[in-house]
């Protein structure tokens, strides 16, 4: 048997980063714009693009690169195509002609696109391990247990899915399966209005899946709903933390996800820009939250942003509230017009995930292509296929 010794205080004395890394302390120096304290390293072998311009082109029509806005300077330099998730998975469907499809993205965006393509074109993401970490946050599984939740409450009747397009395949699946559709960032208001149209006027609810804040926004914020109508399904908790009261009370039952970039703006975010920059325009991604959204002067989706900045008048001051790869590449675009872009947050970066799809990779993936090696291929199962297809094409039939 030990006898426990008397804990003994240890003189340390804590140094200035310690207290930075506590959050105790805070360094203005971090404030770099668009640049970021972490930033990513430079591609390991200069002859890197060499190679990867070289095997693409020896591929030529038989490969086609998309990019979406979130991937670094060094792969987006390659991509045939630019754009958000569905916009990027559509360019795809309209390129039969492409024997590979290589999407510089996540995986629920390539298989989209596998949905969305041929069964003789096969996609290939070059990183099999980017993935998005809000759609690992409804599995399969979960949402099935949801539903059964729904049922034992009496209300799965009346409910109609809606699921983000950021999300696994077998999550559209669901939703088409069960009478719902799929939206986007920038159509979900008509996405919303279709679900509750699909029911008994007053009865209808909506399971909104799998980014609560864009549920909340949407609902909130377009549609007049109150914060009182939406409620919270959190699938690590019995009966989602919820009761049945709770469930029938609610018009938007919002799963408990968000993305790990935009969930981390704040109001000290905005807040704090606007000390620092007197006359900026707050712009944000609605998978904010809605604090930051309701803070905002604009709202809206990838494109919106994009659209805006192309827009805005020279000299505009401009805070982005989206993944930095982004915001850097547009504030380096309009810097000639003198339009002042920086990034919202002082510690937010890059979406990790995201970056996985690096410069190495992608020659890797590309020279395999060229010398007939198949790697890395996206390919979802063809009964899961037919119901997210389903859920694609109704949001695709949407006024």
């Amino acid at each position: 048997m030990t006898t426990a010794q008397p804990r003994q205080d240890l003189d340390v004395t804590a140094t200035p980063l310690a207290l930075l890394l506590l959050g105790r302390e805070a360094d203005p120096r971090s404030e770099r714009g668009v640049e970021c304290p972490g930033d990513l390293p430079a591609a390991s072998d200069p002859d890197l693009v060499e190679r990867a311009r070289a095997a693409k082109e020896k591929l030529g029509d038989k490969v086609f690169v998309l990019g979406h806005h979130y991937q670094r300077d060094e792969v987006i330099q390659f991509a045939d195509v630019t754009g958000d998730s569905f916009k990027l998975a559509r360019d795809a469907a309209a390129r039969p002609e492409a024997e590979y499809i290589v999407f510089c993205g996540v995986h629920f965006m390539a298989e989209s696109a596998d949905i969305l393509t041929g069964d003789d074109q096969k996609v290939v993401l070059p990183d099999l391990a980017a993935g998005c970490s809000m759609a690992d946050m409804a599995s399969a599984e979960q949402v099935a247990e949801c539903w059964d939740v729904l049922t034992e409450a009496g209300i799965a009747e009346q409910v109609v899915p809606v699921s983000y397009m950021n999300s696994s395949a077998d999550i559209k699946a669901f939703t088409g399966k069960h009478g719902g559709t799929i939206c986007t960032s920038s159509n979900a208001k008509r996405a919303l209005d279709w679900a509750f149209e699909q029911g008994a006027p007053g009865a209808t609810k909506v399971l909104f899946l799998p980014d609560q804040h864009l549920g909340r926004n949407t609902a909130v914020r377009d549609m007049g709903m109150s914060l009182d109508d939406c409620v919270v399904y959190n699938p690590h908790k019995p009966g989602g933390g919820l009761t049945v009261e709770q469930l029938r009370a609610a018009k938007m039952i919002l799963w408990r996800g968000h993305c790990s970039v935009h969930g981390r703006f704040s109001l000290d975010s905005v807040n704090d820009v606007r000390e620092r920059i007197p006359g900026v325009n707050v712009l944000v991604h609605p998978e904010c939250k809605h604090e930051v959204v309701s803070a905002a002067d604009y709202v809206g989706s990838t494109e919106y942003i994009i659209k805006a900045l192309e827009a805005a008048p020279a000299g505009s001051k401009w805070a982005i509230g989206t993944e930095l790869n982004l915001v850097r590449r547009l504030a380096n675009r309009f810097a000639d017009e003198g339009k002042e872009i920086v990034f919202l947050d002082k510690t937010v970066c890059f979406c990790s995930t995201m970056n996985r799809i690096d410069l190495p990779h992608l020659v890797w993936t590309l020279e395999s292509l060229a010398e007939g090696n198949l790697v890395n291929r996206i390919e979802v199962d063809k009964e899961t296929e037919s119901f997210a297809k389903l859920a694609l094409e109704r949001m695709l039939a949407l006024p």
